[in-house]
Order: structure tokens, then sequence, then C-alpha cells
């Protein structure tokens, strides 16, 4: 009756605070316009998570001036959820105010680090893991490393899953439901009102939240849900310490978390920022399949229920937890592969790529500062000649033209070539650097490559040949066309050139 009473009044709270949230969000212009990153055509109000944190907040606040067994059970842990009352605020604070401003990722993800180490110094953490009810694993040093990436990953997991209409809502429902029925079953009376309370401003939300939807939760409500679902998820495992506590909402969270980790490897074979946005997510995949939103969502909510059943099946039959965590990771990586979210192929094809990349790349780069010496100790137009041909060999260039004009006006050039017979390919890249454009004074140099595996590889050898010639072109350009020995020495030392046509 108790707890059927704090989910009631959070889902109430949430059905009369959510209007509300929409009407402000209108008026003081806090929507989420149409762009090339979303999937929605109109204004949506994106500050939902305001509603989602009134409709948690009020009633844990009521429950501490209410007499019996909960209020002792809360007094018990006031100085861990005090902390987590603090830093769950702060987060939500953070994600508001990105909300209204825009922070920078990397604001977001330090304030999500300290809250999650405040919450570790306080007691809420990963310190030892009991298996099977007869090992147990202290874990020492390694359990803040292991709670910081829990509570932060999570937390970030929740927010990039929030991509369709009731999705990331729907999704950490589930959880906390989940989290709530462990909570519950091991008489963890705390976590549990937390996890309805949250269950019921979620649900009130969906409301308005699902497809079409009248508002989004924004960075306040994702980031807020997801850091007390890590945050409630520690505290279970802190008092019961089985390796079900840890398991249950993982694999509840089994979609948002693969979800992730995809999005973290497919951007970094990319080179981008792992923090970049993009539209290789789960759900724009099934989107792309010809699914409208509902039905996405609802494929997604379906995988979510499945994951969250085998967490409820350890619960009963302990000895079941190994194959129940490595049976839903082999249905969730199946479902991302059919979906195409992942593809291990191109995968594999990609860091062998990048890897090949990379090696090259080092191997360019020791041979650059060689050739810087070559060019700094070239002291006249010939011995830097000399270090511009030996550039050509070691960075694998077709050819390198010279090209100026001599004291008559006239246009001369000399060129090295790496074949003696021109290489004839319709994809061969020339640049054009030009040393000097002074007034009476014309000096440049153009390169001829191959484009290699890639454009990019071939710019790569072009920027390193450009920075030789930045770095050197005091050797070149000192010789003034106004002085006719120094033009004579030029015409000497470079007594191979040959006009050059016009």
């Amino acid at each position: 009756m108790y707890y059927t009473l704090v989910f009631a009044s959070s889902l109430v709270l949430s059905l009369v605070a959510t209007p509300m949230v929409i009407w402000l969000a209108k008026h003081i212009n806090a929507m989420d316009r149409p762009g090339v990153r979303t999937v929605h055509s109109r204004p949506i109000a994106r500050i939902g998570g305001l509603a989602i944190y009134t409709a948690v907040a009020i009633p844990m606040v009521a429950i501490q001036f209410l007499e019996g067994p909960t209020r002792q059970a809360f007094w018990s842990m006031s100085r861990q959820l005090s902390m987590l009352a603090v830093t769950a605020t702060i987060v939500f604070a953070i994600g508001l105010i990105d909300d209204l401003r825009g922070l920078p990722a990397r604001i977001k993800l330090a304030v999500e680090s300290i809250s999650a180490i405040a919450l570790y110094v306080s007691g809420v953490s990963i310190s030892s893991i009991h298996i099977n009810g007869c090992i147990e694993i202290h874990l020492g040093s390694f359990g803040m490393i292991l709670t910081w990436l829990w509570i932060v990953g999570i937390t970030n997991a929740v927010n990039l899953s929030d991509g369709l209409d009731g999705l990331a809502a729907g999704i950490s429902a589930i959880t906390c439901a989940v989290i709530s029925v462990f909570s519950i079953y091991q008489e963890n009376l705390v976590m549990a009102v937390l996890m309805l309370s949250m269950v019921g401003s979620l649900c009130g939300f969906l409301v308005f939240n699902f497809h079409p939807a009248r508002v989004f939760m924004g960075d306040c409500g994702s980031l807020f849900v997801g850091f007390t679902i890590a945050s409630a998820s520690v505290a279970c495992l802190t008092k019961s310490s089985t390796v079900v506590a840890v398991a249950l909402p993982m694999l509840a969270m089994g979609v948002p978390i693969f979800d992730t980790l995809f999005s973290i490897l497919r951007r970094f074979l990319e080179r981008r920022s792992i923090f970049a946005p993009d539209k290789g997510h789960l759900h724009h995949h099934l989107i792309q399949m010809g699914l409208n939103q509902t039905r996405a969502v609802l494929i997604i909510y379906a995988a979510t229920a499945i994951a969250a059943g085998l967490g409820l099946v350890m619960m009963v039959w302990r000895d079941s937890t190994i194959i129940c965590l490595l049976g839903c990771m082999a249905m969730l990586i199946v479902f991302f592969r059919i979906v195409g979210a992942v593809r291990f192929r191109q995968v594999i094809d990609k860091l062998r790529q990048k890897y090949t990349y990379a090696s090259q790349r080092r191997q360019m780069e020791r041979a650059f500062g060689d050739l810087q010496l070559h060019f700094k100790h070239a002291k006249d137009p010939e011995q830097w000649w000399q270090a511009a041909c030996q550039a050509g060999r070691s960075l694998g260039l077709e050819s390198i033209d010279l090209v100026w004009l001599d004291r008559l006006g006239n246009r001369q050039i000399r060129t090295w070539r790496m074949r003696p017979q021109p290489c004839q390919s319709d994809r061969l890249v020339t640049i054009c650097l030009p040393i000097s454009q002074a007034e009476g004074q014309y000096v440049q140099c153009r390169i001829v490559l191959t484009p290699g595996p890639s454009l990019e590889w071939a710019g790569q050898k072009g920027a390193l040949f450009g920075r030789l010639l930045d770095e050197s072109r005091p050797a070149i350009t000192s010789y003034k066309p106004t002085d006719y020995q120094a033009q004579d020495l030029l015409q000497q030392v470079l007594g191979l050139a040959k006009p050059a046509q016009q």
C-alpha cells in the first residue's frame, strides 16, 4: 500500500507539472527547433526534465516528515541520501543550463565525474562483489574507478538514447521498475521508494512525451534520470554486494549501454570526437529501415523488457547469473547486427585501415625530422634543391618543379622526378606552393603525387612538404632579382633549367 502511494503521488505530480513546464518553455523560448540532428518537424519544449525532477523531489522531501519505518530507514542512510540528493540536483542544474544556454560537453562530463567521486566518498560505492554467496571480491582502489565508470557511463547512455519520442523515458521507466523490484526483494526500503517515485514521474511524463511528443526531457531530464538510476543501482550493490545488483540494471540498460559503446567505437574509427553528434544510433537505423517512430520505440521497449526479464530470472535463480549475462549480451549483439547499427566486417576493415594509416604516419614523421636537418643546413639554392629532392624521395612524391623568373623576366623551371618516365595516371594530385611572390621576385614549387589510400593522405604529404618550404624559405628567397650577382649565381646553380612553356 505504501509503495502504491509513492508511485501514485509521483505520477499525479508529473501529470500536473509537465503541462506547466510546456507552458513555461514556450514563454522563455526553451524550444527544440527542427534541424539536421532531429527527427521532429516542429518546435517542441525541451526542458521536460524539470517536471520529472519536481515529481521525484517533492515526495522524497515529504517522506522526511512522516513517522514510521520509512523515515527511520531514510535517516539511517542520511549521509548517502544527502549526497545523492545534492549531486543529482547539481547534475540536473547543469543539464538545465545546457538546455537554456548551451555548455561544452567537457563541462558536463567534469560535473558528472566530480559528482560520482563525491558519491564514492560518501559511501555509495562499488567496493566488493559476492559471487554465488561464497566468493567475495574486494576491489580496493579499483572500486572508485569502477564506480566512476558506471555512474558516468549510465548517465551518458541515457542521454544518448534520448533520440526518439518516449525512448529514453520508457527505457528508464523499465529499468527503474526492475531496480525497485530488486530493492523490495532485498528489503532495501529507501531505494525501493526512490525508484518507484522515478517510475511514477516517468510514466506521467510519457503521457506527453510519447509520439507525437509535446515535450522532450532535454539534458536536464536525461542527465538527472541517468545519474539517479546509476547511483541507485550502486546503492543497492553497497547494501547487498551480490553480483545480481550490478547485473540486473546492466541488463535492463543493455540497449543504451551497447548503443553508447558502439557509438564511441564508430566515432573513434572515424577519427571524430566521441561527443560528436551523428545519426548512427540504433533508433536511427530502425527509422532508416522504414519503421515509424512508434514502432521503432516499441521494438526497443521489447528488447529492454526481454533483457530485464532475464535479469529478474537471475534474482530468483542465482546459479543462472553467467548464463543470463552471456545470453543477454549475445541477444543484444545479434539485435544490433540485424538492425545494422554495427557491422563487424566493416569495423575490422576500419581498424586495419586506421592501424595502417597510423603506422605510415609515424614513418613519415620520423623521415620528416631528418628532412628538417637537410633543409636547415641548406645555405644556397643548390643545397636547398638537393634537400627538396631528398624530401621528394622520402615522402614518395612523383615530381617536383621549381619555377622562377630570371633577370630578364623569363620563366625558368627545374624538375626532379621519382621515375625516368612520368607516371601516367588520372589520379595524380598537383599542389602549387608559392615560395615567394614579392614585387620583382617570383619563385614557386609545384609538386605532383599520387593520392594513395585517400586524398587526405596526399594532403598530409603536401602539408609536410609545405612545412619544410616554410621553414627553409630564407635559403631561396634571399637572392634578390635586383642583385645581378645573386641572379647570375642562381642561374649557374640551376644551370639545368629550361625556359618554361608559356
